[in-house]
């Protein structure tokens, strides 16, 4: 019994490997800022999938909250506001989307299959508790051992916000923070 659980975690995880690749293969190779941004939110529900069979239920809802939730409605927001799609829609070539709208129901429809095996098999959450990675213990590690990373990584993060600053003021201007 607990092998055929261990077995389909890992069938479940590496089918939503497969998801998140092909959704960002999609992302990358789009030409729609729209359909870009809808494949992203598929790649993200999936990779939020592989960390809650990896035993990260933690991780897995920052997953969702934080980068599915919050950062893809920025960048929704902003294809709106800048009105990107205006512009795709005027240069991109005529051809039918509804192969464009099959994959991607066909890729969140697995994502949404997958997460109804999980919730429905009560076994496959017993054999996942064993590794279980809680927010304390997180918390720990992260302003632990890893603090001096932590602290790396937000700098890097703040030197792109001010890269992407630079870059994408007009020229002559001048930048006033």
């Amino acid at each position: 019994m607990m092998l055929t659980a261990l077995a389909t975690i890992e069938s479940l995880f590496y089918l939503a490997g497969l998801v998140a690749v092909i959704a960002s293969l999609k992302v990358v190779t789009g030409n729609n800022t729209v359909h870009a941004l809808l494949y992203l939110v598929v790649s993200l529900l999936a990779v939020a999938v592989c960390f809650y069979l990896m035993g990260a239920p933690f991780a897995a809802g920052l997953e969702v909250i934080v980068y599915a939730g919050a950062i893809l409605v920025l960048f929704v927001f902003a294809v709106l506001m800048f009105g990107l799609g205006k512009d795709e829609l005027r240069h991109a070539p005529k051809s039918n989307n509804l192969a464009n709208m099959i994959a991607a129901m066909l890729l969140a429809f697995v994502v949404l299959v997958e997460l109804v095996i999980i919730i429905y098999h009560g076994d496959m959450q017993q054999s996942l508790q064993a590794n279980v990675v809680d927010s304390k213990a997180v918390g720990i590690m992260l302003y632990g051992p890893y603090l001096l990373a932590v602290e790396i990584a937000s700098f890097l993060l703040l030197a792109g916000l001010l890269a992407g600053y630079h870059y994408a003021k007009p020229d002559g201007t001048e930048a006033s923070l």
